[in-house]
């Protein structure tokens, strides 16, 4: 039977089993939580990201959630220096020019900080002469780091990253670094996109 598993990630943990950073360097990873044979991440979220991750046993499942061409939609909660503007939100919408090529369309918009977020360790850097901002950004690619290239191009660099949905999947009720069983989609039922 597939198995899947739904992930809060916390900050500053390496999104694998194992770490093959430099001898020396004990970085934290996903066995220090996942203590599950033979499952493996559905795509990567950065060390310094947090959220929502998924594994399997099921290569097939692990493909259509990962690979860039089945355009799963991935939402994030992006806390961002500064106040974007409608321009700004209209640009990262439209899609954002970056050395790898341009973004896809994505959605994108200012919301209130979550009330239900938990504090990061460390917290983030706070400048008092620079305000902040949360958007919600949804996208449908997945490019090496692109929701910060994304907000540093129209002017926001990031400041906390997470990622709150992928499919219909999310993070809710989840806490950091707890994890639990999801029911697989059945064979009539595609994650969506």
């Amino acid at each position: 039977m597939t198995r899947l598993i739904r992930f809060n990630k916390p900050f500053d943990v390496l999104p694998q089993f194992t770490d093959r950073g430099t001898e020396g360097t004990a970085r934290r990873t996903l066995s220090e939580f996942i203590d599950v044979p033979r499952v493996y991440p559905c795509g990567r979220l950065d060390r310094d990201s947090e959220g929502l991750m998924l594994l399997t046993d099921d290569g097939k499942l692990q493909a259509r959630i990962a690979d860039p061409r089945h355009k799963m939609e991935k939402t994030y909660l992006v806390q961002v220096e500064g106040l974007p503007d409608a321009a700004a939100l209209r640009a990262l919408a439209e899609g954002v020019d970056l050395k790898d090529g341009r973004t896809r369309p994505a959605r994108a918009r200012r919301i209130d900080e979550p009330e239900t977020l938990w504090s990061r360790t460390p917290p983030i850097r706070v400048r008092k002469s620079v305000p902040d901002t949360w958007i919600e950004l949804t996208i449908r690619e997945g490019k090496n780091r692109q929701v910060r290239r994304m907000t540093a191009a129209v002017g926001h660099p990031t400041l906390r990253l997470i990622r709150w949905r992928i499919g219909d999947w999310s993070l809710d009720g989840l806490a950091p670094g707890d994890w639990d069983d999801l029911p697989p989609p059945g064979p009539d039922r595609r994650p969506r996109r």
